[in-house]
């Protein structure tokens, strides 16, 4: 594998090296980082973002920024145009070069002081396009379905990977390390703070939906792609938001959330936490004593003070400080946004999740410096055993579902509001148990036709059917659609459930409007979905795809793949279905605990077998009748 590794020395002349391999007596250490270069060197330096084989942005000013000594000048040339500045008392330095179009001819970049020059490589000029979210972002390419043969075909070296470093805590951060990054989950160091040439070498640890896209958006524009990953498993959509903009949501989710973290910050205490570790491992040590087990050579009680919630990756506010910020200020095309799971476990997530996902909408624009930055919403993906007819009620009991709905509404309510820059592709269709579904080479891809279609001028659709208006006739419903809708696969529509004002869903047959009923052939109109169930008489709402990995088959019919995406009509809670199912109220107003959880399931559960029952017996009667 060919890295890009630190400075190089070449007399005066420091050059970032794009194909120097790892020497092989260079060991990493098990459980230590390995720094190569420091978020902020010493001398002349530039941002740890600007170096060789990079990406820089067309078609806007290019700003590049680092440090030197306070009162040196510095100049940085690109191509014909350079610019100067003198280093402040800080030691920062910035200039700004004109923007110029996309071109794929390998450039350099120039930067020099009083004594020294930078000279950075291999530079390309086209779109930069920021992957961010948690773990179903971050999940890497070799993991895929088809991630074999996706690495074996990455050979476009018009392509630029980027995975920023992981940092915690409260503070801004200038920067970043280059760095060999150690994980305790995975148990290996990952590489992180480095621009790579995308090669079957390269890629395998890339976002796969990011990598996706951007082969996707080159192969149709042939215009250099820079890939830059920030995300990171097991985020919270409140750690990636400004502290200061959350706190100026007023929800009572919100605020009590913030409480919550400021309490547990002010309360933690380092030594009385370092006496409960080492109590836990004289117990532990105890135990295996008196089990007659060996006790390791290598075992030694903690010694060490933590800082405690107080640097917990999932702070509110802590990822955008110390990991968004230093990359703030680079100009970038747009962002794809991959998250969820996290809210999910939270009892009512998804107010949250709601009062919080446009403000930091609107953060993340106004740190990249563009109020009009395309942002892509991707949805939230599937998780557990699939919902069937057998079992179609319980599935519903997820807080995922309200998350998947926000995502949804949230696109909707932008684009209402004329925003022309917001997008969304939905992947509850590809389905998996796991919560990591392998599945994200078509989630790529549809999340790359809304690109191309809104920011590369392409002709094609990316846009799922959307729903119009819905209306309640002699005991049915009626769904209008902006287009036609088909099954993925031939047979009955599936994924529907509808209720009445007592709010008890059933399983809804599902067909389209037959504009000839009762005059001969139908004529279908597919874009009228209409919906009844023999024991829902006067149906008032609906619901679809109404799971964590739903039964649905509806699709837009041109060939494009596009379903028909999570939503409703009801605006039922968790507490209101545990109301309307048990005839009781939650002990916690407006939300479930645990055992009332496991009883609404239940409830749900015989009410699945209830209907399955009466369909049954209303089977029964009729052939009876039949014959």
């Amino acid at each position: 594998m060919k890295f890009n590794l630190p400075l190089i020395l070449f007399g005066t002349v420091l050059v970032l090296s794009d194909a120097n391999a790892l020497d092989a007596n260079d060991k990493l250490t098990p459980g230590k980082d390995r720094i190569d270069t420091p978020a902020i060197g010493d001398g002349l330096c530039v941002h740890n973002l600007f170096q060789s084989g990079m990406v820089v942005q067309r078609d806007k000013p290019i700003p590049i920024w680092g440090w030197a000594t306070p009162g040196q000048v510095v100049t940085v040339a690109f191509g014909d145009e350079s610019r100067s500045d003198t280093a402040a008392a800080d030691r920062s330095w910035k200039v700004e070069l004109p923007a110029t179009s996309a071109s794929a001819e390998s450039r350099t970049i120039t930067v020099r002081g009083t004594n020294e020059t930078i000279e950075l490589t291999n530079i390309l000029v086209g779109d930069v396009w920021v992957m961010a979210g948690q773990s179903n972002m971050e999940f890497e390419l070799h993991k895929l379905e088809e991630g074999p043969l996706e690495i074996l075909s990455a050979n476009f070296d018009q392509i630029r990977l980027f995975t920023v470093p992981q940092q915690n805590g409260p503070e801004t951060r200038k920067s970043f390390p280059r760095l060999y990054q150690w994980n305790d989950f995975f148990s290996r160091h990952f590489r992180q703070g480095y621009w790579d040439v995308c090669s079957p070498e390269t890629v395998p640890d890339m976002s796969g939906i990011g990598y996706i896209f951007g082969r996707r958006i080159h192969m149709a524009t042939r215009v250099p792609i820079g890939i830059v990953d920030v995300s990171r498993g097991g985020t919270t959509l409140m750690s990636w938001t400004p502290i200061d903009v959350l706190r100026k949501v007023d929800t009572p989710e919100v605020v009590r959330e913030l409480a919550d973290w400021d309490k547990k910050i002010a309360e933690f205490d380092p030594q009385k936490d370092l006496e409960r570790r080492i109590k836990q491992y004289n117990d532990q040590t105890e135990r295996l004593k008196a089990q007659g087990k060996d006790i390791p050579a290598d075992r030694k009680p903690p010694t060490d003070l933590l800082p405690g919630p107080a640097m917990d990756m999932n702070r509110p506010g802590s990822l955008y400080a110390s990991t968004l910020s230093t990359i703030s200020g680079l100009p970038i095309k747009g962002v794809l946004w991959h998250q969820g799971y996290n809210e999910a476990l939270i009892p009512n997530g998804h107010k949250i999740y709601a009062s919080v996902f446009p403000e930091m909408i609107g953060a993340w624009r106004t740190a990249f410096h563009d109020p009009d930055m395309p942002f892509g919403i991707i949805t939230q993906e599937t998780q557990d055993q699939p919902q069937t007819l057998e079992n179609f009620l319980p599935p519903m009991v997820d807080e995922g579902n309200y998350i998947r709905e926000v995502h949804y509404q949230t696109f909707l309510n932008f684009r209402k509001a004329g925003d022309k820059n917001i997008g969304y592709a939905s992947c509850f269709d590809q389905h998996r148990a796991w919560y990591h579904p392998q599945i994200k080479v078509p989630v790529g891809e549809r999340i790359a036709k809304w690109a191309l279609a809104t920011q590369y001028g392409k002709n094609i659709r990316w846009l799922p059917p959307q729903l119009q208006e819905v209306t309640a006739i002699d005991g049915k419903l009626f769904l209008k659609l902006d287009s036609w809708a088909i099954p993925f696969h031939d047979g009955p529509i599936q994924g529907f459930a509808i209720a009445g004002q007592d709010g008890r869903f059933q399983p809804a047959q599902a067909q389209w409007l037959d504009k000839n009923a009762g005059k001969g052939e139908p004529n279908w109109e597919r874009s009228m979905i209409v919906l009844s169930n023999p024991w829902v008489p006067e149906p008032v709402y609906f619901r679809y795809a109404w799971a964590r990995n739903p039964l649905e088959n509806l699709k837009s019919s041109d060939n494009a793949g596009l379903p028909f995406d999570t939503q409703r009509n009801d605006t039922f809670t968790l507490a209101d279905m545990y109301r309307i199912y048990t005839g009781k109220n939650t002990s916690a107003e407006g939300v479930l605990n645990n055992a009332e959880r496991r009883e609404l399931m239940q409830t749900l559960k015989a009410e699945d077998l209830k209907r399955r029952i009466d369909e049954a017996r209303a089977l029964l009667s009729s052939q009876k009748s039949d014959k």
